[in-house]
């Protein structure tokens, strides 16, 4: 969260500690569960903090229930005093409380970098986060972030707007979403269709591209929480977040090219985060 040159100096040279602060997915495929598999594919030793419990599997969310706020500080409280924590990622927040809460902590303990991924909405089409959130997570969690990573529906919803419908609207909502207090806005593609899934990094250094073809994958539960949890746990040892996002993105694209390995549930799957490091089926 603070304002991060791209020197070598800046590069970790231990193993990091990544820090994911999102909801427990008790089918494992999303939210905490996989930004923890995630981190240690990648060589980040991950602590949690756990903002809400979801009853899920494949097929869908059932229920969810939300700690106290003055839970999630406690758990935050603890992590912070005791582990030097290199990045954050946010993922679900469930409400505004919970909201505040994590950013006053943010706030009070300025880790080093804190990548927000924007989740409203589960892959099956369950509200993740409350209506009076999005303004609080707009408001709160925006001036903290040093990358945002939503998808065209949350960018829409963060700026009131309709989603972006092709590639240049996708770059101009980039834009408004750092005039709001981000410091680089990774927009997400995937929801445009096509053969290619692009996707548009804005910063202060300028606008990159990155584009890949779409991966015609069943198994996707996760993507959105893969992608913010590899650019936490790689962003320490790069030098600056167009390489971040290039290597995230390609760690993402093996766990789904990969992902039709696993034989999970009865409807959409996870992506394989040890395609790298398991046997193949």
């Amino acid at each position: 969260m603070n304002s991060q040159s791209s020197s070598a100096s800046q590069i970790s040279t231990g193993i990091p500690i990544a820090l994911t602060i999102a909801g427990s997915d008790s089918s494992g495929g999303a939210g905490i569960q996989a930004d923890l598999k995630a981190f240690s594919a990648l060589g980040a030793y991950g602590a949690s903090v756990i903002t809400a419990l979801t009853a899920q599997n494949t097929r869908g969310v059932t229920d969810i229930h939300t700690p106290p706020a003055s839970f999630v500080t406690a758990q935050m409280d603890a992590v912070f005093q005791d582990l030097d924590v290199d990045a954050v990622k946010l993922g679900m927040l469930a409400n505004a409380e919970v909201v505040r809460a994590v950013a006053a902590s943010l706030r009070r303990y300025q880790p080093r970098f804190v990548i927000l991924d924007t989740v409203m909405i589960s892959k099956s089409g369950h509200a993740l986060l409350q209506p009076d959130a999005v303004a609080a997570l707009r408001d709160e969690l925006l001036p903290l972030a040093d990358l945002i990573t939503p998808n065209l529906p949350e960018a829409a919803a963060l700026l009131g707007v309709a989603p972006a419908t092709n590639e240049d609207e996708m770059e101009q909502q980039a834009q408004a979403l750092r005039a709001l207090g981000a410091r680089n806005v990774l927009v997400k593609g995937g929801h445009l269709g096509g053969d290619l899934s692009p996707d548009w990094l804005v910063s202060a250094e300028g606008v990159e591209r990155f584009n890949a073809p779409r991966i015609a994958a069943h198994n996707t539960h996760g993507t959105g929480c893969t992608l913010s949890a590899a650019l936490a746990a790689l962003r320490p040892r790069r030098s600056d977040w167009s390489s971040t996002v290039r290597d995230a993105k390609a760690y993402l694209n093996g766990a789904l090219a990969a992902s039709d390995e696993l034989r999970i549930g009865h409807g959409i799957g996870p992506v394989h985060h040890f395609h790298a490091i398991w046997p193949k089926a």
